[in-house]
């Protein structure tokens, strides 16, 4: 599942320039602007939901192994539960966007 992400944002991201018109060219780069562009957004995004469910993952085994109370192990599952149901929320959303856009009549 963690090796969909960077696929999906890479997606989106190839996507973002891609004009109204279907077959016709790439839309032209928009204007330099200070800060971070969506793409580098996402990717920011899915590298933290990637941590944080590897921290998840550690966690867990760190508890069948007796290294870490159970306390810290359920903070840390809820923790990365948490951040795939906000990811999983994204990307439907994202989704639900890209399947009305596409549906427009031009």
């Amino acid at each position: 599942m963690i090796g969909l992400i960077p696929g999906i944002v890479s997606s989106v991201a190839a996507n973002a320039g891609v004009s109204a018109l279907s077959g016709a060219a790439r839309a032209s780069a928009p204007p330099a602007v200070d800060g971070m562009s969506f793409g580098q957004l996402l990717d920011q995004l899915s590298t933290g939901l990637v941590d944080s469910l590897k921290s998840g993952e550690a966690a867990a085994i760190a508890g069948v192994e007796g290294k870490a109370s159970t306390q810290q192990v359920v903070d840390t599952i809820m923790s990365a539960e948490r951040t795939l149901q906000t990811a999983v929320a994204v990307r439907d959303r994202a989704v639900s966007a890209y399947q009305e856009i596409s549906r427009m009549a031009i």
